[in-house]
């Protein structure tokens, strides 16, 4: 086990002096941020630009706009329209895609390192000359109505967890889910797009990461090319929206078409970005490692395989967040048990975790495996601009990937129980149930389906 220990410890050193010792910054004229991460192992290189805007962005009336604007960016320029900038990328054998968050919607391209340059060509042309047609938005605004049809409105796990933070927040932007409320799309309008690209799509609200097999000074000169010459544009932040306080528990009940029940508890936490004391979230971490983090963990042990409670169970937390998030618990009962048992039993966890420390040896495998996950996770290049781009975006610095192994072994037990004391709490807790509304799935299933349609 000491042996174990020291060797962990070492990769841990060696990974954060190797991240540090490759990795550069420049920031052009006009206000973008270009970061540059060496990793030669593969004739590859991965390019991502960040924008600083997501859901947390949009107020009532246009939820969705930022997800609905990323599909958008793909109907291509003048220069660039969709089939040519598709057939572009398909030529150089890349792999191209964008995702919008909460906190930033980013654009990628996974390439062979030698064709750079067509994914900076293509990406900064389409900063500044998106063409926004009618005929354009209305068929993508029918694409993700059928996405959030399918994602959300027609997967009953789904629909509790946005319900979950719809009562969660009331005031926060995380009110909203990402993909928008249903009525918000159907009132879109196309000038809507046009306006949220011209507020947020600008290079000053920009991050560019570039890591693979490349060299340092030759990304910069090619970002100064083609990036460096777009004109900077005032940035109207938004407004505050300070999440108000929470003065007891909330609970949701969501009716849909389904065969089981299921149950999720949210807890109002501070991000990295939020936190008073900066050790919180890394204890938060751990904390969320100790009750999943594998089948020795306690949920999967106890309830899963002791009890048999549940069918499954898990705990998670993001300590890279804008502004405050939540601490997440859900479960699936086993047949023969209801989500009422499930909730009780997941507060006798929590209660031990408020009263009893953490053993050392518990400690000891959680953080080994909360560490071999996050290097596990940023063993790809794909994955370690990921996460330089998300530290970068929600204002924390891209440096601070390098102190995450060794904040998490410095958490204690004590420091663990601390933080289920002061944040699994009552008052603030949001429990979401899911009742399942079985005869209508038995009704739905003895009628004929719909016309195949090809």
């Amino acid at each position: 086990m000491k042996v174990a220990k020291l060797l962990l410890g070492l990769a841990v050193f060696c990974n954060a002096y190797a991240s540090m010792e490759s990795t550069r910054e420049i920031t052009l004229d006009n206000g973008m941020k270009v970061i540059v991460k060496e990793d030669h192992r593969a004739p590859v290189v991965v390019s991502q630009v960040w924008y600083r805007v997501g859901s947390a962005q949009e107020h009532n009336g246009i939820t969705g706009v930022s997800h609905l604007l990323e599909h958008m960016m793909f109907k291509g320029t003048e220069k660039y329209p969709a089939d040519t900038f598709t057939s572009t990328l398909a030529e150089i054998g890349a792999r191209d895609n964008a995702f919008t968050s909460r906190d930033y919607t980013a654009y990628y391209q996974l390439m062979g390192s030698d064709h750079l340059e067509v994914s900076f060509r293509l990406e900064s042309d389409r900063m500044v000359n998106l063409v926004l047609t009618q005929d354009d938005f209305d068929s993508e605004l029918d694409v993700v109505k059928e996405e959030r049809r399918w994602r959300t409105d027609d997967n009953p796990n789904a629909l509790v967890y946005e319900q979950l933070h719809a009562a969660a927040f009331v005031s926060s932007p995380y009110h909203h889910p990402v993909i928008g409320w249903m009525n918000d799309l159907d009132h879109l309008v196309l000038e809507d797009l046009d306006v949220w690209y011209q507020r947020w799509y600008a290079p000053n609200n920009a991050t560019l990461v570039v890591v693979g097999d490349v060299e340092p000074n030759a990304v910069f000169a090619l970002a100064r090319q083609y990036f460096g010459s777009i004109e900077r544009r005032p940035i109207q932040e938004s407004k505050p929206r300070i999440e108000s306080s929470q003065t007891g528990p909330r609970r949701v009940t969501v009716k849909a078409l389904a065969k089981l029940p299921y149950i999720m508890l949210g807890y109002k936490v501070p991000s990295l970005a939020t936190t008073e004391r900066d050790w919180e979230p890394y204890a938060l971490s751990v904390l969320a490692g100790v009750l999943d983090g594998g089948r020795s963990a306690r949920l999967s042990k106890r309830l899963v395989r002791e009890k048999e409670l549940v069918a499954s169970a898990g705990s998670g937390y993001s300590l890279h967040a804008r502004h405050p998030t939540l601490f997440l618990f859900d479960a699936t009962p086993a047949v023969g048990h209801g989500t009422e048992e499930v909730e009780q039993a997941l507060y006798a966890e929590i209660q031990e975790l408020r009263e009893t420390l953490v053993s050392d040896r518990e400690l000891s495998r959680v953080k080994a495996q909360v560490i071999a996950s996050e290097v596990y996770r940023q063993d790809s290049i794909r994955g370690q601009a990921s996460v330089i781009g998300s530290l970068e975006t929600v204002g924390l610095g891209w440096q601070l990937m390098n102190e995450y192994s060794a904040r998490i072994k410095a958490v204690s037990a004590q420091q663990v129980r601390e933080v289920a004391r002061t944040y699994l709490v009552e008052d603030g807790l949001t429990v979401a149930v899911l009742e399942p509304q079985r005869e209508q799935v038995q009704a739905n299933a003895a009628a004929p389906g719909p016309e195949a349609v090809h």
